[in-house]
């Protein structure tokens, strides 16, 4: 989840920005951290438990037949 937290906060908050340094970086990421948190929504996971881990399974299976 935090990756695709960090790939939102890329696209939707720093793409095509332009920072000249440090302090404007960290008032747009503060700027879309507020407009993010202003309207919450939960995750909800679609897959269970069980497929993810027999997925993981598979791919532990592919690593080991390489």
């Amino acid at each position: 989840m935090v990756e695709r937290f960090f790939r939102d906060l890329t696209e939707r908050g720093l793409r095509r920005g332009v920072f000249k340094d440090g302090p404007q970086l960290i008032a747009a990421i503060g700027a879309y951290l507020a407009a993010h948190n202003s309207n919450p929504k939960p995750f909800v996971w679609t897959a269970s438990a069980r497929d993810i881990l027999e997925k993981v399974k598979r791919g532990r299976q592919k690593l080991v037949d390489m």
